[in-house]
């Protein structure tokens, strides 16, 4: 019987102490196991999975490896093993709600409309509390609670757009994201690869959807925790993220947009710029200048690159 459902995690090199609560999180899920595959993606760790995690409890569970480093290659592999009807993307950092498949599977069959939807609520379980000036832009590490559902078709619609952590996307519409990729190789430079911190992968996905017609949702019922090691609260990585996100985002436009063009700043919009920063705190400052370094590099990438025109 095909499932309805395939739960797929995507991991390289993880910590065996927070991929075993994953899969404690799966294991406890409502819905009927019958109902569901579990691939787990090794994405090139340097010890491989196979043989070391117990997955004896669920009739439908593999470990494929995928020698090729990267989250886009890694899901790119599990978009051509799963058999299920809907995939739901999860992190090896992220701990399911009980009822989320369940919850996730009944939004399919309630909301045809849609092609790709997502958490509404995450939860972080820090190991080491962020500081109190991080809490702006802890939105970066995907610890927040949507004000209310919300859905869209529009693109770049932000707030209707799902993260990739707990993200589910209809078949068709994640066969036509692989095909986009192979298609247009510079894709896979969204996302991260090994230490890179890249991003907008996740939007590429869901994006596709409403290029076929489809909407986006969050939903406050789909619910996860999002364990949070000590690294991800030190300044400097806040600023890589940071970055790799303004690097990510210009790809993303671009790419989608064969028409923009790298546009230098003006000289009027250095002078606001250099008003702004007198009024800025530190951390603020060194935020912004993460951000100009990522837009930076984002567009030096497309500068040197050649590829097929943009295409959605």
């Amino acid at each position: 019987m095909t499932p309805s459902l395939s739960a797929i995690i995507c991991t390289h090199n993880p910590r065996p102490d927070f991929l075993s609560r994953t899969l404690a999180a799966l294991r406890a899920q409502t819905l009927a196991p019958a109902e569901w595959e579990l691939l787990v993606i090794d994405n090139a760790s340097r010890v491989p999975l196979t043989g070391t995690l117990d997955l004896a409890w669920h009739p439908r569970a593999r470990v494929v490896r995928e020698d090729e480093v990267g989250l886009t290659a890694a899901r790119l592999r599990g978009i051509a093993e799963a058999r299920g009807e809907l995939t739901v993307w999860i992190d090896d950092d992220n701990l399911l709600a009980p009822d989320y498949l369940e919850v996730a599977w009944r939004l399919a069959r309630e909301w045809p409309r849609l092609g790709v939807w997502g958490c509404g609520d995450f939860q972080p379980e820090w190991e080491t509390p962020p500081r109190p000036d991080f809490a702006p832009y802890l939105h970066y590490l995907a610890v927040s609670r949507a004000p209310r559902d919300r859905w869209s078709n529009l693109l770049y619609d932000f707030p209707a757009t799902p993260a990739g952590a707990g993200l589910c996307a209809r078949a068709g519409v994640a066969r036509r994201y692989a095909a986009n990729v192979r298609g247009d190789p510079r894709r896979k430079a969204l996302g991260r690869t090994g230490k890179g911190l890249g991003a907008c992968e996740d939007h590429d996905l869901a994006f596709t959807a409403i290029d076929l017609g489809y909407g986006t949702g969050v939903f406050q019922s789909l619910r996860l925790t999002h364990l949070m090691p000590a690294g991800r609260v030190e300044e400097d990585y806040l600023l890589r993220l940071v970055e790799g996100h303004a690097c990510s985002t210009v790809l993303l436009m671009a790419l989608r947009d064969s028409s923009l063009r790298s546009n230098p700043r003006r000289w009027i919009d250095r002078l606001r710029g250099w008003r702004l920063r007198r009024s800025l705190s530190p951390i603020e400052i060194r935020i912004e200048d993460a951000k100009e370094r990522g837009s930076r590099r984002g567009w030096s990438i497309l500068e040197g690159s050649s590829s097929p025109a943009a295409s959605p």
